[in-house]
């Protein structure tokens, strides 16, 4: 029996494992809808196409399933756009459904006729129309075969008239998830070998591609004494339970890291694409290792580049390198990693009731969140207090904004997130900038009945930007916001909400928002005038906080230079 092209659609995203479609309704769109109404898909109705893509990422991302979400032609379909770059860079499954104009009007310029191929062509793994409802099952399942198995974003793009059309739909289309292995070849483990043995301090730097390899990384520590050094998006998966990790390198990192890295003879990069080059190690020999061979030193000259799993690569290292018995380069960079997280407990320690670090949120919210939490940032400081203060254990889940670096992704992120795993407490770590740019989805999690918890760091500035202009010496401009009280925000949307300003009020607000049934707020009025200090303090970052400090004063904002520098030099 013949089938809508609709129809089609929705039964061959079903068989692909997806679960919900975010976005807005409206006339390209209709027939689809309409279908989705018909099946076991949920559909999420958002205020905003951004954050339906943005939750089909964080969905997607926790998952590593397939998630969907489906627009209207032209401004419908473009309001995903930003999101869709996000998920992409994460290597989230998502498959968008871009829909166009009507055949008939389409190369007329006809209202909102978008080409949505030049679109999204340059950030997906896929990119088709469906040009004849023959079609219809075999693009759509080869778009999600894409997104599952390169790990990313796919696009098919539907004229609207197509989806009312019909076809037999003879072919059964299948989604195929090979899991290959790749090794370097015997010479090239045999160069690598001799380098390790050659090397009296060797430091292994792992990143988000080396997920699935902390025994194996562990157990090449153990015999050769080396220090793990891991990046921010490898965080839940390497740090836990690691007696050789000593944190991050870069400047949202610690000390331990970046010396670890300076200090090796040896660094075997493994799985990991870190794009500052100014923080990889100088006049040292590097080992990279990755399974995309696009990705060899891109990022700093290496003297060896292996493609290959990580997991299974180290696995076959590990018998072929002589074991260390000098374990003094490990144990120095064990010392200061302690050191380090010392340094984080002191900064996150209160000693002014009417003054909140959100160092000290931070912490409190380590302590009290769910063994399992799900935690997601917004980018900029919300971000450093994450990835400093909440520990990893094997069971929490995090995820930022690290390739991208887009603002207004956390709530989002965490409302896809919390859908796909509703019975786990899920986080959304939200700057007062970020949450402002989308606070229009806050009616999205009360009206899907979305149990999300936000905690909003409430500073009244882009704080993020303000400090890149301290740091290059300027005066900080444009980056105060006017913010509302977010509670009572909260509550005129039906969330609960709570609004705290005393660092004594905090923990029952805490654990009064913790416990909460439903979606809920906490906004907390922080200090304002808190710097995200690098691991290595620099004297050009000094001279230039410094140099704002003068031109604050001439510009009349004396107070500023006194509070700043009280908070973050002479605590």
């Amino acid at each position: 029996m013949s089938k809508s092209v609709a129809h089609i659609v929705v039964d061959a995203l079903e068989k692909a494992g997806a679960k919900r479609v975010y976005g807005i309704p409206g006339d390209t769109i209709n027939h689809l809808t309409d279908a989705i109404s018909k099946s076991d898909l949920r559909w999420v109705g958002v205020r905003h196409e951004e954050v339906g893509a943005f939750a089909a990422g964080g969905e997607s991302y926790m998952t590593g399933e397939l998630s969907v979400c489906a627009g209207t032609c032209g401004p419908g379909s473009l309001h995903f756009v930003n999101g869709i770059y996000e998920s992409h860079r994460n290597g989230a499954p998502v498959l968008l459904i871009a829909s166009d104009v009507a055949r008939t009007e389409s190369g007329f310029n006809f209202p909102q006729e978008v080409d949505q191929k030049k679109i999204y062509e340059q950030h997906s793994h896929f990119c088709e129309y469906i040009s004849h409802p023959s079609q219809a099952r075999r693009i759509v399942t080869k778009a999600a075969q894409a997104a599952l198995t390169k790990r990313g974003v796919a696009v098919v793009i539907v004229n609207g008239d197509m989806f009312s059309e019909k076809d037999d739909d003879a072919m059964d289309w299948e989604v195929y998830r090979p899991h290959p292995v790749s090794l370097p070849n015997e010479s090239e483990m045999a160069e690598l070998a001799a380098m390790v043995d050659a090397a009296d301090k060797v430091s292994v730097y792992a990143g988000i591609g080396a997920r699935d390899a902390r025994e194996q990384i562990m157990a090449f520590c153990e015999k050769v004494k080396a220090p793990m050094v891991h990046t921010t998006r490898a965080k839940e998966f390497l740090e836990p339970d690691n007696p050789y990790n000593v944190g991050v390198n870069g400047i949202l990192g610690n000390k331990a890291g970046v010396d670890a890295l300076e200090d090796a003879d040896l660094v075997i990069s493994l799985g990991c694409d870190f794009a500052y080059t100014q923080y990889y190690p100088e006049a040292k020999k590097i080992v990279q290792i990755d399974i995309d061979p696009t990705h060899l030193g891109r990022r700093s000259a290496i003297h060896l580049g292996l493609v290959g799993d990580a997991r299974a690569t180290m696995a076959a290292l590990l018998p072929l390198v002589a074991a260390k018995s000098d374990g003094s380069h490990l144990q120095s960079q064990l010392k200061q990693w302690q050191e380090d997280l010392e340094g984080y407990e002191q900064q996150g320690e209160e000693t002014d009731p009417d003054l909140i670090h959100p160092q000290f949120v931070a912490n409190m919210l380590d302590r009290k969140a769910a063994d399992d939490a799900i935690f997601v940032s917004d980018v900029g400081t919300a971000m450093v207090w994450m990835l400093r203060h909440l520990k990893a254990n094997g069971k929490r889940r995090f995820l930022n904004s690290l390739l991208h670096g887009t603002m207004a992704s956390g709530m989002p992120q965490a409302m896809g997130a919390q859908l796909a795993y509703p019975d786990r407490q899920v986080i959304a770590m939200c700057g007062d900038g970020g949450l402002t740019m989308l606070m229009g989805d806050l009616l999205t999690l009360v009206q899907e009945k979305i149990p999300l918890k936000m905690v909003v760091f409430h500073n009244n500035t882009l704080g993020f930007v303000e400090m890149e202009q301290r740091v290059e010496g300027l005066v900080d401009h444009y980056t105060n916001l006017h913010n509302p009280d977010f509670a009572k925000l909260a509550e005129a949307c039906g969330l609960a909400g709570w609004h705290v300003e005393s660092s004594d009020a905090l923990e029952p607000a805490m654990d009064a928002w913790l416990r909460h049934e439903g979606p809920a707020l906490l906004d907390v009025r922080v200090n304002q005038m808190e710097l995200v200090m690098p691991p290595k303090v620099e004297v050009s970052q000094v001279a230039g906080t410094a140099l704002f400090g003068v031109k604050a004063v001439l510009d009349g904002k004396a107070r500023e230079v006194v509070d700043l520098l009280r908070n973050n030099f002479l605590r």
